[in-house]
């Protein structure tokens, strides 16, 4: 209690929730991890900085931009708050059971369809955890530290990740018998660039540069198109009403392709892997319940997958 007799709000609470604002790319953003409303969260960074007696966040910004003193208070609270947890792992994982918060972070389409089931299997098999799927069509950002782990198609983005491949998987070129009956089918690499593409805008980098061969030969073409959406199942879905062809993961597509609906063209030419990791930051410790998530992930993935396709 203070001198009031009111409820103190603790320094470590107050350390988590600058830590949220500080990832975020707005205070909505932060509101909406959180789980508060604006007002609320407006109303407890206010009353951080009062009790700080400094301004951290920049007002009247479109985007969250933190003062340099908010900079310099966001640049230690990792180093505080990773040995604050891994001091509570050493204590709670003598229990035996696997306790405190997971927060896991995938794409849409691999986390509404795979990542979340396998999550609420974990959860039900382990009820003092706490689980947190959070799934996004925007670029991977490990330095944000936002994830415990992170479920990725394709290379990481960040060689200081620490990474576990999960599953198995490459992008495939693909169009409906529709489409390929009133347009023909592409030969060769280059006569994609003569067909209406659909471009999937997902992570970072060259959207329309559609990428084929293995590290010895690499051949790519840029594609267009008409159409364009960040969301996989909307370009799939494009593609199943005959509007173009779409280059997407074989574990999307490959049900579509073995009833037909869809037909992999340019089959003889090799499409690099874009297999599916595990994702983590390499920090020393890495508590017990994130170790068996991925090797629960790495166990289960697998076959659904396979089991998808059958």
């Amino acid at each position: 209690m203070d001198s009031d007799g009111k409820p103190m709000k603790s320094s470590v609470d107050d350390l988590r929730f600058f830590q949220v604002v500080a990832a975020g790319e707005t205070l909505t953003a932060a509101a909406r991890r959180l789980g508060w409303s604006l007002p609320v969260v407006s109303k407890r960074l206010s009353a951080l900085e009062s009790r700080l007696d400094v301004r951290l966040v920049q007002r009247g910004t479109r985007r969250l931009v933190l003062t340099s003193e908010g900079a310099l208070y966001a640049s230690g609270l990792d180093s505080i708050l990773d040995r604050l947890r891994e001091l509570e792992d050493l204590v709670t994982e003598r229990s035996g059971e696997l306790r405190g918060a997971l927060v896991v972070q995938a794409t849409l389409g691999l986390g509404r369809a795979h990542v979340a089931p396998l999550l609420a299997e974990f959860a039900a098999a382990h009820p003092q955890l706490q689980v947190q799927l959070n799934t996004s069509a925007l670029p991977l950002r490990p330095h944000r530290r936002t994830f415990d782990v992170a479920v990725h198609v394709g290379s990481p983005p960040d060689s200081s990740l620490r990474m576990r491949r999960l599953a198995e998987n490459r992008r495939v070129p693909c169009a409906s018998p529709s489409y390929l009956a009133r347009h023909g089918a592409p030969t060769c690499v280059e006569d994609l660039a003569r067909h209406d593409c659909i471009v999937l805008r997902e992570n970072e980098g060259d959207y329309a540069l559609w990428r084929f061969g293995d590290v010895s030969d690499p051949r790519h073409v840029r594609v267009r198109g008409p159409l364009q959406s960040n969301d996989g199942d909307i370009v799939t879905g494009w593609a199943l009403e005959g509007r173009g062809v779409i280059m997407r993961s074989e574990w999307q597509v490959r049900p579509h392709i073995e009833r037909g609906d869809l037909v992999r063209v340019l089959p003889h030419i090799p499409t690099p892997a874009a297999d599916i990791y595990a994702l983590l930051e390499d920090d020393g410790h890495v508590p017990r319940r994130v170790t068996e998530l991925i090797e629960h992930l790495a166990a289960r993935l697998p076959g659904r997958l396979a089991a998808r396709s059958a």
